[in-house]
């Protein structure tokens, strides 16, 4: 029987390599940043998503030892068990002061989170109006909530409009990503709220990589926009450098999520020390010197991306170099680590086919000279693409 499971395996995997879509790990040697070590070599990274540089940051990681030592390593349990502790409850009370809603609720991952929500709520008779970007866990939640799925194309709020006249549900619910987290563009969410509120269907906000980017605390796009939303759905991960997610609504909705959540109730729960650490980033994360020291390395990448011919602008701490093939996003990731710069090449299904590309993340840990670094090695790429 092994056998007959290792042949299929081989076989998925020469096709893999034959498209050039094969991965592979590369373990990090050195702690999450501005510079890592792989593999021996050092390198600049513009590939994670810690945007605020507090995957690292030395308060947040005493705030994380603290607990470790109060609540111990793992939690044992699910939170519906004996998995529940007082750091869960306090992270969860700061999140909801945070996004400004009556409640919130933590999950083990974003996937989980977006995963959990949409089969928790929703159901045959119900339609999810889903945008084409949309992250993959937003799009296995819609599928998995066993609801009508209605896509529409990536920002088209006409369309979207045209769409939602077309579909009558019980519950309708438009779901998107508020930064859409390969493109880094932002979702047109004022007119989505209109919309929504025009035609009584519920919004369903995706805010990971806005969390800490946008608003005038770090809220995301929607409180950037002075959007009301439905359900906030947040990562830990990401701008608070740690791991998790959070889902912020009313209270009533957090009991039925709580209860009915199948990604909630049947998983152990965060260990007490990622919920102490995750309020620490918290506090971290809304000084302002932290997001004006990140915005700045996003206004001058912005910029010299334009220069040198890449389409950019300055919407989130994601930018994206496109080159089309597979086979061509490899090459120069490759020629950029050559040059000490870890840039991932991002290639199908995490993108549509033929749009793999570069996509560069920038930190607030980042100097102005790694940003100058990338742009020196990035400038034939662009005299490429200019010819």
């Amino acid at each position: 029987m092994a056998g007959l499971v290792d042949s299929w395996a081989q076989e998925s995997l020469s096709g893999l390599e034959r498209q050039h879509l094969r991965r592979f790990l590369e373990p990090l040697e050195s702690p999450q940043g501005p510079r890592v070590r792989v593999g021996g070599r050092d390198f600049l990274n513009f590939s994670s998503n810690d945007y605020l540089g507090l995957a690292n940051d030395a308060a947040v990681i005493e705030a994380g030892r603290e607990a470790l030592l109060r609540h111990g390593l793992g939690a044992g349990a699910s939170r519906l068990i004996v998995g529940d502790t007082e750091a869960h409850v306090s992270l969860e009370r700061a999140l909801a002061r945070f996004v400004g809603s009556e409640a919130a609720l933590l999950f083990n991952s974003g996937y989980a989170a977006n995963v959990g929500v949409l089969s928790a709520l929703f159901g045959e008779g119900d339609v999810l109006f889903s945008d084409a970007l949309n992250h993959a866990s937003l799009i296995d939640g819609c599928r998995l909530s066993r609801a009508q799925v209605v896509v529409f194309p990536h920002r088209d709020v006409q369309a979207l409009e045209a769409l939602v006249a077309a579909h009558p549900g019980r519950r309708r619910a438009v779901v998107t990503d508020t930064v859409f987290s390969m493109d880094g563009d932002r979702a047109d969410l004022r007119a989505l709220g209109e919309l929504c509120t025009r035609e009584r269907v519920a919004l369903i906000v995706d805010e990971a990589h806005a969390t800490g980017v946008l608003g005038d605390r770090g809220q995301g796009l929607s409180g950037f926009e002075g959007v009301e939303v439905d359900l906030h759905v947040g990562t830990l991960s990401k701008s608070l450098g740690g791991f998790g997610a959070y889902v912020c609504g009313t209270a009533a909705t957090r009991e039925l999520l709580l209860n009915r959540a199948r990604s909630l109730v049947f998983s152990t729960s965060l260990p007490a020390a990622l919920c102490a650490a995750a309020e620490e980033a918290l506090l971290e994360l809304q000084r302002p010197a932290r997001r004006a020291a990140l915005w700045a390395r996003i206004h001058q990448l912005s910029n010299g991306l334009t220069r040198l011919g890449f389409p950019a602008r300055p919407d989130s701490a994601v930018f994206t170099v496109l080159l089309g093939a597979p086979e061509r996003a490899l090459q120069a990731s490759a020629r950029l680590r050559e040059q000490g710069l870890l840039v991932k090449a991002i290639r199908p299904p995490t993108v549509p086919e033929g749009t793999s590309r570069l996509r560069i993340a920038v930190s607030a840990a980042h100097s102005e000279e790694d940003v100058e670094r990338l742009l020196r090695a990035l400038a034939p790429a662009g005299e490429v693409r200019a010819a």
